[in-house]
């Protein structure tokens, strides 16, 4: 392996692999690169690659971490372990969960599953659902679970906390349902393996003793669990690697706790430090803003990127006047950059929240540009799609209940409601689980013939399917559930275009299933689709990328777009604590650092919030970067919107024809000007173009939004 392309720091943090070692890694550093070669390097050097442990965020992660690896050396590396936490989790638990009283075979509860629990508790508890509301009772379970408390724990703990105990009751049926079901949650998945190790020395042993090597990416985004779990793993004398950066935490909201970095040296005595301040992605006029943000946050490890790539583009900063302007704007310059050369791909919009992206998606229709939402509905939680997963959990695990309620009338088999309600009483009723009812249909007196005889085909479907699972691959397997339940016959003779789209689905769905190895088993087919995150899922549209600064964390773009730099908007900031701002103010910094090439950042004096426009004023985090940006200030208000962020006419949006109309109030009108309409008031134009003889303007009123006007018929006036 050749090392000569590693700059000094990096080969220091590739050489270094005796104790534990904290790679505090800037955005664009190369962090993943050492990560790869050091563990090549390792692999080269006779450590065996299954004495490796390599932890993970996500899967692509994972997998790109294997793929470079194997590029890097030629030999075998699929005996190594690298994942994210929970795929390791799984590992573990398959071969050890039985310990705790688990079958091995069990299933991984989604979040659809877990809310069919929790809407099975309102009934068995006499509890008000809509007071807990089931998103709202499984965040306080996960919180609680992380926090490692019991059901038993909370209740003792909230008996004058008349929400709290009533969330405990819950807590305590949801946890019997599952271990009833032999499901996890994810929560579940981390917390049983820390009990696995902390309870059963051996088995604590035998992975501290095979893990030779351990490494962690993304380390500043760890939570508790995760923490006590690499603990678990290290033992007394660790040769640990874990790779963070503190100035990109920005996970707080979902369990990140940054003190578990910034503390590496306190709990790993004798940890070494090495920092990758080069940075590869951009331009030194980028970084400059980026470190003049983050050096407000405190420095216990402090750090400031620098490139080769000297100057650069200037970083443009403007103010608009409302938020329909900025966006108007920002399309503009997407249409004069996309001119020169530049592809719409190349190009992100970035904003704090999502309700952001509406205005940003109707300016760049309105000009026929392509664009892509960075996250929505996701493969698998698509209905036929899960549909079919359960027919393959279901044969996996036959006491997962939620499943087989998916399934049992899908296509519909005229099995109603009430007599899956009775098959589930007697089930209760007499300590069984639902498919011994539906196996023994026979014998259950309380339903009639014909129900009698669909439930039995039913059951006669699902062990057909069972017996045949092990002489079959995973592929053929899912392909007999599909033939055999007639799911995709009862579609076709559906004949609707929803239903063709959904057939299309299932054979993504069957042809993804047979891409994977003939040795797979169904179990780990069905436990590597539910470690699919919503991180590793994004959109096949092509076209401007619009998502929050969250979801482009890992991203980089030659052009980026920082919209909506507004106090109360970013920062996001509800109550003003220092901690609240700190995190806010690294998002703004992993925003600012997805820019490779160009920057432009803006902000609105007015926005229109809660149904009303509400004057807003610039965010903190502009004053704290003035003297690294260059603000672009207005001398003309009738160019407001066509002067682009380096002050420069944008001549393709201002020539127009002449074109007479009958309007004489009005002899000629530009994007910028401010007019008055007899109804809708003031407001100010934002585009124009010739439409049929006449011209269309865009208004942007201050009381009404944008309107559409016809000059010819209008009644509006030019103002000074």
């Amino acid at each position: 392996m050749d090392i000569d392309s590693l700059n000094d720091k990096q080969k220091e943090a590739l050489l270094y692999n005796e104790g534990p070692l904290l790679i505090l890694a800037g955005a664009g550093s190369g962090k993943t690169k050492v990560v790869t070669s050091k563990i090549a390097y390792l692999i080269e050097n006779e450590v065996p690659s299954w004495r490796i442990l390599a932890i993970t965020f996500t899967n692509k992660a994972a997998r790109e971490m294997r793929e470079r690896v194997a590029m890097l050396i030629d030999e075998d590396v699929s005996p190594m372990w690298i994942g994210t936490f929970h795929a390791i989790c799984v590992r573990i638990l398959r071969k050890n969960i039985e310990n705790l009283g688990y079958g091995s075979n069990y299933n991984i509860y989604d979040r659809a599953d877990q809310n069919t629990i929790i809407k099975e508790s309102y009934k068995e508890l006499n509890i008000n659902k809509e007071i807990y509301n089931s998103r709202t009772i499984l965040s306080k379970i996960s919180s609680w679970k992380n926090e490692e408390l019991t059901p038993s724990e909370v209740l003792d703990g909230n008996k004058e906390d008349i929400f709290n105990f009533n969330a405990g009751k819950i807590y305590e049926f949801y946890q019997n349902k599952l271990k009833e079901n032999n499901a996890l949650d994810f929560d579940d998945l981390l917390i049983k393996t820390v009990e696995l190790l902390r309870e059963f020395p051996d088995v604590r042993e035998f992975y501290q003793n095979k893990f030779k090597y351990i490494f962690v990416d993304e380390y500043q985004d760890t939570n508790s669990i995760q923490y006590k779990l690499i603990k678990l793993f290290c033992g007394k004398a660790p040769n640990l690697t874990v790779v963070g950066d503190n100035d990109q935490s920005i996970y707080k909201w979902r369990g990140a706790d940054i003190s578990n970095i910034l503390n590496f040296q306190k709990d790993f005595p004798g940890a070494k430090i090495i920092k990758l301040e080069q940075n590869y992605r951009s331009t030194q006029n980028i970084l400059d803003v980026a470190n003049s943000v983050i050096k407000n946050n405190p420095q216990e490890l402090s750090k400031s990127l620098w490139t080769k790539r000297q100057g650069g583009e200037k970083v443009y900063y403007k103010e608009f006047s409302v938020s329909s302007e900025e966006e108007f704007a920002v399309t503009n310059k997407i249409l004069g950059l996309n001119y020169k050369g530049y592809s719409f791909e190349d190009m992100a919009i970035l904003y704090r929240t999502n309700a952001q992206s509406r205005g940003f998606e109707e300016s760049l229709s309105r000009e026929g540009i392509n664009y892509k939402i960075v996250g929505g509905l996701r493969f698998y939680d698509r209905a036929e799609v899960k549909d079919i997963m359960a027919y393959l959990k279901v044969i996996n695990n036959p006491l997962d209940e939620i499943a087989l309620l998916r399934i049992i009338n899908k296509p519909k088999r005229g099995i109603g409601d009430s007599s899956i309600e009775k098959i589930r009483d007697y089930a209760i009723n007499n300590n069984l689980s639902m498919f011994e009812v539906i196996k023994n249909i026979e014998n259950y007196e309380d339903l009639n013939v014909r129900a009698k005889k669909n439930i039995k085909s039913f059951a006669n479907l699902i062990n057909l399917l069972i017996e045949r699972k092990d002489s079959l691959n995973v592929g053929e397997l899912a392909e007999l559930v599909v033939d055999e339940s007639q799911y995709v016959e009862d579609l076709k003779n559906q004949n609707t275009l929803e239903a063709r789209t959904k057939i299309s689905n299932i054979d993504e769905l069957i042809s993804n299933i047979m891409s994977y190895d003939k040795e797979t088993s169904l179990s780990d087919y069905l436990s590597n689709m539910s470690l699919l995150t919503d991180v590793d899922k994004t959109s096949d549209a092509k076209g401007v990328n619009l998502m929050t600064v969250h979801a482009a964390k890992g991203l980089e773009f030659k052009i980026v777009f920082l919209v909506g730099m507004e106090e109360g908007l970013f920062p996001i900031i509800r109550q003003d604590e220092d901690e609240d701002i700190e995190e806010e103010r690294r998002l703004c910094y992993v925003a600012i650092t997805r820019a490779e090439d160009l920057l432009f950042i803006s902000s609105s004096k007015t926005r229109y919030l809660y149904g009303k426009m509400t004057p807003k004023i610039k965010s903190r985090f502009i004053n704290e970067m003035q003297d690294t940006i260059e603000i672009v200030e207005e001398k003309n208000q009738r160019l407001i919107d066509v002067i682009d962020y380096s002050g420069k006419i944008d001549e393709r949006i201002t020539t127009y024809k002449k074109v007479q109309t009958p309007n004489k109030s009005i002899k000629s009108v530009n994007v910028g000007d401010k007019v008055k309409h007899k109804i809708f008031g003031q407001g100010m134009i934002v585009q124009k173009k010739e439409k049929n003889g006449d011209i269309e303007v865009v208004v942007s009123f201050e009381n009404k939004g944008l309107k559409k006007l016809l000059l010819s018929v209008a009644p509006i006036e030019v103002i000074d």
